[in-house]
């Protein structure tokens, strides 16, 4: 468990553009393992699972981010 909490604070580091660059990158992995899966090439099936589950922490965390700013954004109009 210590690994996953890892990998989320190290997503929580990055900034709003190295994270759109990060999720650019792990959906381009997700397809290059799709097509491996599906060519039998890829024996470790589990691969596309943790990078979907990467997908949805990084789109979490960019919502997180967006929610924030609107937040902030109706607080100082206020």
């Amino acid at each position: 468990m210590p690994k996953k909490r890892e990998a989320l604070k190290e997503l929580r580091a990055m900034s709003s553009p190295e994270l759109v660059k990060e999720l650019d990158e792990t959906h381009r992995q997700l397809f290059t393992t799709r097509l491996q899966v599906s060519t039998r090439q890829l024996a470790n099936t589990s691969v596309p699972h943790r990078l979907k589950r990467r997908i949805a922490q990084i789109k979490t965390i960019q919502r997180e981010r967006e929610l924030t700013a609107a937040q902030t954004a109706a607080g100082v109009e206020q």
